[in-house]
């Protein structure tokens, strides 16, 4: 093919002609998208923002976002310094490759941080149009706002990691697949971080405002005498804005680099070249999405969601499908600079690749139905949690347990399956068959924009309705309006969230592949400095067919551990900061009386700097755990049991993120239901039964399980990067058992220490004792 000058190593590929060209477009493609950005967030900011009373409370939300936020930023830069240098400590195939993998990696945190500000920034100026909207009777055009939010992030999110993909491989070439490495790191790592310290933070807040707001006092959730609801309506965007779109992105960027680095080993020069088309042809039809959705009269809100996101998703499919028969071969012999076992299958390399992404569109469709159905207002299973309120909060509890279990193993099972499709397209070839799998997660990422959109929408119908709930502007026909978006929205998020474990488990599955790719890439070269044949070094990998060893399934136990851990410790610290905000909020009630008087004003400063505290304190424990693990696993046991930790997190995180998210989603909308009028409505002691539920969904639904996604993400990607030195240190001229295993035992030490210091928190707030008021006097120590 013109476009590939295979180099004399036969190792480095260098770009011309026609895959220079089109390296180009997808660049200026991610331009146009971020252009595009920038024009829906000009139709947001000129729609009406509502009444003075709304504003100014819609002002302090912002306020407080952006405080955390700048909080939150300061505090992750020291992280980024010391991962920087830490990379550049790593081996690396010439000091150019070093330096660009930490320059990258910077540069994809920096970008994941924009990200997840720009989210938040808009989202705290629309939710007031929103509520504005709405208060006019417009329905359509409260949702048109909040979906053009999201629809702004969407932009940002496919365009910024075009972009950053796109210019790694103009610069380094074939080289690109390592640098990329630490432009996925960078990324997952920081949207890892801000997805658990805004999912503390949110949920936090939201916990206490409900547990003392509506089981306690009897007020709605939004009253503005409950000194909580700023900092929730503040959670809403740093979890759910932030976090979540940091989240999205990085899903968007490490699968991007998952699928080149695999690209490179499989179809060469067009391996760099054709997984940025399929998803820069994603960002041009997630414009059409975001246009295409509106409702139509009469319609649920959530129906022309579906619709928007089932129509770019068929827009997709079908250019993603002429491109590959534009751009690729006619047969796999004719990719040049592919291995042996590749180029001897007798197939067409355009239909194989078709395929694979039409798996991805087709895998987020799937998901997009099945979690609705387990999740949304008008099925079965979410209203079958809301008929057992009747029977207390018990059974609430339980029946929503059951949904998420579940709902976990259909959704396992799909994603599991298109896998498994993808690597039978292999044809018997391991590295074709990961990287189709890589494929099919570029055709999942076709749809990211607009479901950005679609997570973005939930927490800014959430926040439309507390504003317009405080600022008591609000009613009738715009109250009921606002309740029936907040509803679609607790239904997108959880769409959101099952889309995007499934891009987790694709690109951790093709990681997973490059992992293996670099182990034994840096076995074969130690094999050479001690003049033996590569086979025999190979064993020393237990990556060859030795793959049920005791050790590795120590390390398959190992990664499935790691999971469970992450998730408690996440959890466990949304109970302490809830636990927190409930003490404050109960004091103020009881040392002001007049705020139920409504005489006074709650004090909602100090539950902010509570949650913003507790949450930047809380969110290091479980980064370190997740970065540490697999460097003890991995320089302690050996490679093949980190293999196997790999594997075990992998299969473990997917069912453990499922099962949070969905078990959340449906004791959040049953929660909706009750506050219908159904089984005695508001007030009821169904009402309260279906409140303790969604108290227990929340940090499920909005701080573990969206957390997991980047969880196992980093950790494959700390496996990929320090793969050659463990082999380095294991065998050859620079083994040194000494230096391995003290390397070792200092991460081990490190996340055992960061555990055992987050327990100590669990005594200084959890040491109850029989009176109220001694039992506040530990938690205001904690703060």
């Amino acid at each position: 093919m013109p476009g590939l000058i295979r180099a004399a190593d036969a190792t480095t590929l260098s770009l011309s002609g026609t895959n220079l060209t089109l390296v180009i477009v997808v660049a200026a493609i991610a331009v146009v998208a971020l252009v595009m950005g920038v024009f829906f967030r000009q139709q947001v900011l000129a729609a009406d923002p509502g009444t003075e009373n709304m504003q100014t409370i819609g002002g302090a939300v912002e306020e407080g976002a952006q405080a955390y936020l700048a909080r939150q930023f300061k505090t992750l830069s020291a992280f980024v310094v010391i991962v920087f240098v830490l990379l550049l400590a790593l081996p690396a195939d010439s000091a150019g490759v070093r330096w660009g993998r930490s320059g990258f990696f910077v540069l994809g945190a920096v970008f994941s941080a924009a990200i997840g500000y720009l989210g938040m920034s808009l989202a705290v100026k629309a939710n007031v149009r929103v509520a504005s909207a709405a208060r006019d009777g417009h329905r359509d055009e409260g949702m048109q706002i909040a979906f053009r939010t999201g629809g702004v992030v969407g932009m940002a999110t496919v365009g910024l990691g075009l972009l950053g993909a796109s210019t790694v491989v103009l610069l380094y070439k074939g080289d690109a697949p390592r640098v990329l490495e630490g432009f996925g790191f960078g990324a997952a790592l920081l949207a890892m971080f801000m997805r658990v310290g805004g999912g503390i933070f949110t949920k936090a807040a939201d916990v206490g405002a409900d547990l003392v707001g509506k089981v306690e006092a009897g007020i709605p959730e939004d009253d503005p005498r409950n000194a909580a609801t700023i900092a929730d309506n503040v959670g809403d965007n740093v979890g759910d804005c932030a976090g979540m779109a940091a989240d999205l992105f990085e899903s968007y960027a490490v699968t991007l680099v998952a699928a080149l680095i695999l690209g490179k080993a499989a179809f060469g020069a067009h391996g760099l070249v054709f997984p940025l088309i399929v998803p820069a042809i994603g960002a041009l039809t997630a414009v059409l999405g975001v246009f295409v959705t509106r409702a139509r009269a009469g319609e649920s809100g959530l129906v022309a969601i579906n619709r928007g996101f089932y129509i770019s998703a068929f827009v997709s499919a079908v250019l993603s499908a002429v491109a590959a028969f534009l751009y690729l071969p006619s047969s796999f012999s004719a990719l040049a600079g592919v291995p042996q076992e590749v180029a001897q299958i007798n197939g067409d390399p355009r239909l194989v690749a078709t395929l694979a992404v039409w798996l991805g569109i087709a895998l987020a469709a799937i998901i997009l139905w099945l979690t609705g159905y387990f999740t949304g207002t008008d099925k079965r299973p979410t209203r079958d949690v809301a008929r057992t309120s009747l029977t207390g909060a018990a059974t609430v509890v339980l029946a929503g347990i059951g949904v998420g279990f579940e709902s976990a193993v259909y959704t396992a099972v799909i994603i599991g399956s298109a896998m498994y499709c993808a690597f039978l397209l292999g044809a018997g070839s391991v590295v074709l068959s990961l990287f189709l799998i890589a494929v099919a997660g570029t055709g999942l990422l076709t749809t990211v924009g607009v479901i950005v959109a679609m997570d973005t929408f939930g927490p800014v119908s959430d926040n439309a309705q507390g504003i317009a709930e405080m600022s008591g502007d609000v009613d009738g026909e715009g109250a009921q309006i606002l309740t029936e978006l907040d509803a679609v929205g607790n239904t997108t998020k959880a769409i959101t969230k099952g889309i995007a474990i499934a891009t987790a488990v694709l690109a951790a599955t093709a990681l997973f592949g490059s992992y293996s790719d670099a182990a034994k890439t840096a076995i074969l070269t130690a094999a050479q400095t001690l003049k033996v044949e590569p086979s025999v070094s190979t064993k020393v990998s237990l990556l060859d067919y030795q793959v049920i060893t005791p050790s590795n399934l120590f390390g398959l136990i190992l990664g499935a551990s790691v999971v469970f851990m992450f998730s408690g410790l996440a959890i466990n610290a949304v109970t302490r900061a809830a636990g927190a905000i409930v003490f404050e909020v109960r004091r103020q009630f009881r040392e002001h009386p007049g705020i139920m008087a409504g005489t006074e004003k709650p004090e909602y400063g100090r539950v902010v700097d509570i949650c913003t505290k507790d949450s930047l304190r809380e969110l290091a424990t479980p980064g370190l755990l997740a970065a540490m693990a697999p460097v003890a696993v991995g320089f302690g046991l050996g490679i093949g049991p980190l293999a196997g930790y790999l594997a075990g997190a992998i299969g473990a995180g997917v069912l453990m993120a499922v099962f949070l998210a969905n078990s959340g989603g449906s004791w959040d909308n049953a929660k909706k239901i009750v506050e219908d009028g159904n089984y005695g409505g508001k007030g009821s002691e169904a009402h309260a039964a279906t409140v303790i539920g969604d108290t227990v969904g929340d940090p499920f639904k909005d701080t573990a399980g969206p957390a997991i996604n980047p969880l196992i993400k980093v950790m494959n990607l700390v496996s990929v990067l320090i793969a050659p030195a463990i082999v380095q240190l294991t065998i050859g001229s620079g083994a040194n058992s000494v230096l391995r295993y003290g390397i070792a035992v200092v991460a081990l030490l490190i996340a055992v220490g960061a555990i055992a210091v987050s327990k100590r928190r669990d005594i200084a707030i959890g040491d109850d004792s029989n009176d109220g008021a001694a039992a506040e006097e530990p938690a205001s120590a904690a703060v």
